[in-house]
């Protein structure tokens, strides 16, 4: 584990992957004893959006989108090209996915993961295969892409490359911290 505190600069990995094809396994299952319902939001509010943001990337120092002006952020959010599902279980939100087909043929997993108290329940495969298979229901995908960085949860990687992702190019960026933050693994 490694700490740092706010206002340090950290170096860390991107990864970029990209599926060519849709699945052949079809749609999952719930796991056996979870209850839990997907409710895509119709134009949802930026506070709605970040909410949900902040719950799942609070410990992955996810802060970009603060800096993206409100009416930006509302439009993106809002674009009758892009959706937001929200995984609802025990009454409260237990993580998101967001996908972005602006780009003609390409269907973009732009955000996805589950906030703390849900990882490790059992739901985060079923739940990005789901994100998958909601991606390719879309006539016009011809690949489905996604990113993610080492300063997201230490399985994140393997999970898209186990479930169909193949990497196609990495980067190291830099960013200064917002908050004191803890990562799980080595950042470069």
């Amino acid at each position: 584990m490694q700490s740092f505190k706010a206002g340090e600069s950290v170096d860390y990995r991107v990864t970029w992957l990209e599926m060519a094809h849709r699945p052949t396994s079809g749609w999952p299952i719930l796991p056996v004893g979870r209850e839990a319902m997907l409710v895509r939001a119709d134009t949802p509010p930026w506070w709605y959006f970040l909410a949900l943001y902040d719950a799942v990337g609070r410990d992955y120092a996810w802060t970009d989108k603060h800096e993206m002006p409100r009416d930006a952020l509302t439009d993106w959010i809002q674009h009758p090209d892009v959706s937001l599902y929200t995984l609802i279980g025990q009454g409260w939100p237990q993580g998101f996915f967001m996908l972005d087909w602006r780009e003609p043929e390409v269907c973009d997993l732009a955000y996805f993961g589950l906030v703390p108290e849900a990882v490790g329940r059992g739901m985060g495969t079923w739940l990005l295969k789901t994100a998958i298979m909601t991606a390719w229901e879309r006539e016009s995908t011809r690949k489905l892409t996604v990113n993610t960085c080492t300063l997201d949860h230490p399985r994140a990687l393997i999970q898209y490359q186990k479930n169909g992702f193949s990497p196609v190019r990495t980067e190291i960026h830099t960013r200064v911290l917002k908050s004191d933050q803890v990562f799980k693994q080595s950042l470069l």
